[in-house]
Order: C-alpha cells, then sequence, then structure tokens
C-alpha cells in the first residue's frame, strides 16, 4: 500500500500541479513527473524550479530523483508547469513506473 506522501504526490501528477517539500533540509519547489519504485522504496522523479538544494539550481532548474520517505511537509499547488527541455539518456531513478505524466496523464488529453 503506498503511503499517504505518494498518493498526494501521485494526485498531484493527476491534475498537473506543483509540489513543495522539505527534503535533505532545504525547500523545494518541484513539478512532480515519474511516480513509482525502486528496489521496493517510493521514488519520484521531478523538475525543480525554485526553492534551494545543496549545489546551485540552474536558470531555469534541473531534474532531481527524491526518495518520497526522506520528503516532508508536502503541499500541492497550483501554478505554471515546468519541465526540462529534452531528455538525453533514459531516466534511471525510477524502475517500477506507477504514472508518468507524459505516457498516462497527457497522452490521453491528446
Amino acid at each position: 500500500m503506498p503511503s499517504a506522501d505518494y498518493q498526494l504526490i501521485r494526485r498531484a501528477i493527476e491534475s498537473e500541479q506543483q509540489i513543495t517539500c522539505t527534503y535533505q533540509g532545504r525547500y523545494r519547489e518541484l513539478c512532480p513527473h515519474i511516480i513509482g519504485w525502486t528496489d521496493g522504496a517510493e521514488r519520484l522523479l521531478a523538475w525543480q524550479f525554485g526553492g534551494q538544494t545543496s549545489g546551485t539550481l540552474p536558470a531555469g532548474g534541473a531534474w532531481k530523483c527524491l526518495d518520497v520517505a526522506k520528503m516532508s511537509s508536502i503541499a500541492a499547488r497550483a501554478g505554471r508547469w515546468h519541465a526540462g527541455a529534452s531528455h538525453r539518456k533514459e531516466q534511471t531513478c525510477v524502475r517500477d513506473i506507477d504514472l508518468d505524466i507524459n505516457i498516462h496523464v497527457r497522452a490521453g488529453a491528446r
């Protein structure tokens, strides 16, 4: 059974909502794209467009792989959708994909 945080993030993906959270002690603003599991751990691939990182957040943002269990103070909110311009390689963050915004949400809207 997925955790309550996992279910909140999943609903945000379905609604194309941004999420905010604290991860590794830093406030982050994210657009969640893919959620599922890797080796039994709940994982999220998201585009971070605001907030803090351990280094410098590039202008426009960056892809981030997050362990859902390490996220806290998660909240969904309305806002402009953000994503990277392109993928240079296949994502390896989420091995067993439950929900991918581009496949499961947006593909049905076309």
